[in-house]
């Protein structure tokens, strides 16, 4: 009788259990790795002792929630889970507590498709990116780590969570951001990490903030990219040197938390001094050597040697190449520091004078030919010029290299000479007597006078005379009547004999006439008269044509 009422009971009880429902049971034996639970029905059930965070706190007589899946398996007992009448719990705690923008404490189970499980009193999703503020290589030492995360957004349908840890991640470092920025003071000193590099400088985490450290503030020295003096992730010391509130913007320095070497640059380096350094640049218009960390000086081309022409520095310096040179300047506002290599020896210009006074006689060989002179050297890195106009008294010359050919020793005399800008100057015809001083002795307006033609042109012709003079007939002074072509009547080399109708000493020209060789005394003079009330002659006018014509070869 006992026993039908025991199972009518039993089957009482039984009857009110459903699947899917959360019942609560007994603990009536812990395995080894099962908890054997009693929640009324024709068997006990079994939970994983996996399922419990600390298997250590079961006790058997202690009642716990269980989840019932099914009512009975294939050996007739429950199929329980704790796991999950604990999530659906939590689940319904949270949904009572918890709202989307909230924060909640969990600790990440394990990885999953496109994130991690976190564990919240119930399951929740945490994507990839919202794990930190930068992208996580490695999330494996993430797992089984407490932290606070924000819901992102609760799906009630699915009963899904999504969670960042990230937004509280940003949002702490904006709070901290403007109470830092809200503290930066010019001037001050603060620590931060490197975290990217450009071209033009590096930008500089300031937990929360992110300062420009310009490539210009990173050293007192040359630095021609930032990657020479810092590095991604190095933390830094550093300046603030200037604050933008508006933008939110800080500019930091590097190279002002240590002296600027300039500022007593005169004392360590006055002018005259010698000094030693390394050549770190070379550019076509000098050297740059670098005498100290933040200081470098310029050799220009022009300070490199006294005598030597040097067309460009890397002809005799090399980069590395350690140097002595003398200051010679120094601009500190510019920070320029001017340097001299030249200086290191005596300046041999400085004895040119003594050496090659005014009225000097020389010799040497013709060193290069310009379409305006002779230059020629006198010594080694010593060359003094001869000017076209100095060649001759009596001959306009147009082209040098008729005279003069390269290597030919020629002898000059010295007309001048400036040490300060190292030029000579010279001149040949100086070693004779100006003829155009002695004119008068040598011919008088109506002389006869016989000499070579030397040159034809459309509107006269040159003479060949005495005493290396020069005469010049003009195109009407050559025979009565119209002359369509010179070169119908004369040629060159032709001897011929004319009359002189006028010397003008300061032009240095000499007019003569053939046709006056038949003139009278009288029609003389007055041929002599009209070509000098007419400036030589009044028809001796030439054109563009003329010239060009002068210059073809002349047919004899």
């Amino acid at each position: 009788m006992q026993n039908i009422m025991e199972e009518l009971l039993a089957g009482s009880a039984m009857a009110r259990l459903e699947a899917e429902q959360i019942v609560s049971g007994i603990v009536v034996e812990i395995r080894q790795s099962d908890v054997v639970i009693d929640v009324g029905a024709k068997a006990d059930g079994l939970v994983k002792l996996s399922e419990f965070d600390d298997p250590g706190d079961i006790q058997v007589g202690q009642e716990i929630e269980v989840y019932i899946e099914k009512l009975e398996d294939e050996n007739g007992s429950p199929v329980l889970c704790y796991d999950r009448a604990r999530q659906q719990k939590n689940w319904e705690r949270i949904v009572a507590t918890t709202e989307e923008g909230s924060v909640v404490v969990g600790k990440i189970k394990g990885k999953t498709r496109g994130g991690l499980l976190v564990n919240i009193g119930v399951d929740a999703f945490l994507p990839s990116s919202q794990l930190d503020i930068q992208p996580v290589k490695n999330v494996e030492q993430f797992i089984g780590r407490t932290y606070s995360f924000k819901v992102v957004k609760i799906n009630f349908e699915r009963k899904n969570i999504v969670i960042s840890r990230r937004e509280l991640i940003e949002e702490e470092r904006k709070t901290k951001s403007r109470q830092l920025f809200d503290e930066l003071k010019v001037g001050s000193m603060v620590k931060g990490a490197v975290k990217n590099i450009t071209d033009y400088g590096a930008f500089i985490d300031l937990d929360g903030i992110d300062g420009l450290l310009h490539i210009t503030d990173m050293s007192w020295g040359r630095v021609t990219h930032p990657n020479q003096v810092v590095r991604v992730g190095e933390i830094l010391s550093l300046m603030v040197i200037d604050i933008d509130r508006e933008k939110e913007r800080v500019s930091l320095g590097l190279k002002q938390t240590i002296p600027n070497p300039w500022d007593s640059i005169e004392q360590r380096y006055p002018i005259g001094a010698c000094v030693h350094g390394k050549i770190v640049n070379l550019v076509h218009y000098g050297a740059f050597i670098q005498l100290e960390d933040g200081v470098e000086g310029l050799i220009h081309i022009t300070e490199m040697s006294w005598t030597k022409k040097i067309n460009k520095p890397s002809d005799i310096l090399r980069i590395g190449e350690e140097v002595e040179a003398v200051v010679i300047g120094i601009q500190t506002k510019e920070q320029k520091i001017a340097l001299g290599l030249r200086q290191l020896e005596d300046n041999p210009w400085e004895k040119i004078t003594l050496k090659y006074p005014t009225g000097t006689v020389v010799s040497g060989p013709v060193q290069n030919l310009t379409n305006y002179g002779a230059f020629i050297e006198l010594e080694p890195g010593v060359h003094g010029m001869i000017h076209i106009s100095d060649v001759s008294w009596t001959k306009k010359l147009k082209n040098l290299e008729d005279h003069f050919k390269a290597g030919e020793i020629v002898e000059a005399v010295v007309i001048s000479n400036d040490p300060d800008s190292h030029r000579i100057s010279l001149g040949i015809k100086q070693l004779n007597e100006n003829p155009w001083e002695k004119l008068d002795e040598y011919f008088k307006v109506g002389d006869v006078v016989k000499g070579k033609v030397v040159k034809l042109t459309n509107f006269g012709v040159f003479v060949s005379l005495k005493h290396n003079m020069e005469g010049f007939i003009h195109v009407g002074q050559i025979r009565e009547g119209r002359v369509d072509k010179v070169r119908d009547i004369l040629s060159v080399d032709e001897e011929i004999a004319a009359r002189i109708i006028n010397i003008d000493s300061a032009n240095q020209r000499i007019s003569l006439s053939i046709k006056a060789m038949e003139y009278g005394a009288e029609q003389l003079q007055n041929e002599i008269n009209s070509c000098k009330n007419n400036g030589n002659y009044k028809n001796e006018i030439c054109t563009i044509g003329d010239f060009l014509e002068s210059d073809r070869p002349q047919q004899q």
